[in-house]
């Protein structure tokens, strides 16, 4: 794995640096992007990466405000067209015309974005547990979360919280669960005691609880035509059994998968996960 930087536009408050990790070959021309959920980062893909270096040029970005990558200056900036234009960025940094796509909750939102607009790069795109209809009470429960900015005193006590605010992504293994702490965690700014890996600003969007509502995407789901596949956690609460359903019959027809014992959303370090989506993007 090799950690790479790229200065990109972001919004309002002008270029900030966005890191990524890439895997496999350089000079592969066939590149994976796997673009991860809200509060997360390209780490959460160390293991699929590495399963499928050995078939793919695999990069697994920061979005901006999340792990490596810089925080941005404008708050009101952390929404998809932001993302779009750094993903857009990294594109065409990979060197490549057409790329397949992984996209967990708000990376498959991105994927989706990109692959309904005309002339976008995506050849193949796997989402995981997200969908064209948001329900109100998921975003909810995801922005109490969000809107937090805990401070620990000991990596124990960021173990703990990071124990109960993710699981639904139905980690098991305790080597997995150091992985999340270590990626996930990072000494506070001030030397005090250690805080989470994103900017907390990233809430912003959820900070007037008026305005969340049911998010409705169909349109955008209808003009996608690429092969998809769509993986569910049995127990999410952001993508319904009946919207996962309805996206196998609009749209692209998305392959679908679901996972049991987890929810929003599957962490993709099992190797049954991992398994399911190396056979469907490889064979």
């Amino acid at each position: 794995m090799r950690r790479r930087n790229l200065q990109v536009l972001c919004g309002h408050g002008g270029f900030s640096r966005l890191s990524y990790a890439e895997w496999g070959e350089a000079d592969n021309p066939r590149v994976l992007i796997c673009v991860h959920g809200l509060t997360r980062n390209g780490r959460d893909f160390d293991y699929l990466a590495e399963e499928l270096a050995p078939h793919y040029r695999v990069l697994c970005p920061d979005l901006p405000g999340r792990g490596a990558s810089d925080w941005l200056m404008v708050k009101a900036d952390y929404v998809i067209p932001t993302y779009i234009q750094a993903m857009a960025a990294l594109v065409a940094r990979s060197g490549a015309d057409k790329v397949d796509w992984v996209g967990t909750s708000l990376g498959g939102l991105i994927g989706m974005t990109l692959a309904a607009t005309p002339g976008h790069p995506i050849s193949r795109m796997v989402l995981n547990d997200v969908g064209p209809f948001l329900p109100k009470a998921a975003l909810e429960r995801i922005g109490s979360f969000v809107g937090s900015d805990p401070t620990f005193a000991t990596l124990a006590e960021g173990e703990a919280f990071l124990h109960v605010a993710l699981v639904s992504f139905g980690i098991t293994e305790p080597a997995h669960w150091a992985h999340v702490v270590e990626t996930s965690i990072r000494p506070a700014a001030d030397g005090n005691g250690f805080k989470l890996h994103y900017d907390p600003g990233i809430a912003q969007a959820f900070n007037d609880p008026s305005a969340v509502r049911d998010v409705d995407l169909w349109p955008l789901w209808d003009l996608i035509t690429v092969p998809t596949l769509l993986l569910r956690g049995a127990e999410s609460d952001l993508l319904p059994v009946d919207v996962a359903a309805q996206m196998t019959q609009r749209g692209p027809k998305a392959d679908l998968i679901e996972f049991p014992a987890c929810g929003h959303a599957p962490a993709l370090f099992e190797p049954q996960q991992i398994t399911a989506i190396k056979d469907w993007l490889v064979g």
